[in-house]
């Protein structure tokens, strides 16, 4: 996703509301949710604001759909997986999920805190959505045969654990991205051999 705001020009509908949005994640990610108008959203995609509230409706709205973007991992991320053995799958993983962090940190990280809209229902439920969408993608991606209740709710504390540790590498620099690796790698790979078949 590209976060340059050019001059104006004619593009398709999906191309417009794409570069909104691009641009939307970049100013919720560095300003926060109450420093950002739609205002200047517009102006830094170089629309009228109301093309952005044609395609988003309300500030809140747009913020709703940042957040599910930057949090919602891609089916098709899961699907280019490698086919080869487990460990190569985890690791493929982990590095996918390490590299988009890492690519989009101010707004992952915004993300991931609410930018200062923690505890609003929709928010909470947004980030809730992301994660159990998360959850199921860990779980395709490991292929245990059988989905339980409670192997959802295992992958979904995974998901948890690899948040964490990102921020403890990203936002407070205690740990190393190859250590962060490690950990996530280890982690599921444990979980999988030790905890899984008990599910």
């Amino acid at each position: 996703m590209s976060v340059d705001a050019g001059p104006r020009r004619r593009l398709e509908p999906d191309a417009r509301r794409e570069q909104i949005l691009s641009v939307a994640v970049r100013l919720f990610g560095e300003r926060g949710y109450a420093a950002v108008s739609t205002g200047d959203v517009a102006k830094g995609a170089g629309v009228a604001r109301g093309l952005v509230n044609h395609y988003f409706g309300t500030k809140k709205e747009l913020y709703l759909e940042v957040i599910r973007v930057m949090l919602t991992a891609p089916a098709e991320a899961v699907a280019q997986l490698p086919q080869g053995d487990l460990p190569t799958r985890v690791d493929a993983i982990v590095t996918w999920f390490l590299d988009v962090v890492s690519r989009h940190s101010t707004s992952w990280l915004g993300a991931i805190t609410a930018g200062g809209m923690a505890g609003d229902d929709d928010v909470d439920r947004v980030i809730a959505e992301a994660i159990d969408v998360a959850a199921d993608h860990v779980l395709t991606a490991v292929g245990p045969s059988t989905r339980s209740s409670a192997l959802h709710a295992m992958a979904r504390s995974y998901v948890g654990l690899a948040t964490s540790t990102a921020r403890e590498w990203l936002q407070r620099g205690e740990l190393t991205r190859a250590q962060v690796h490690k950990l996530l790698t280890a982690t599921l790979l444990a979980m999988v051999d030790q905890v899984f078949p008990d599910a």
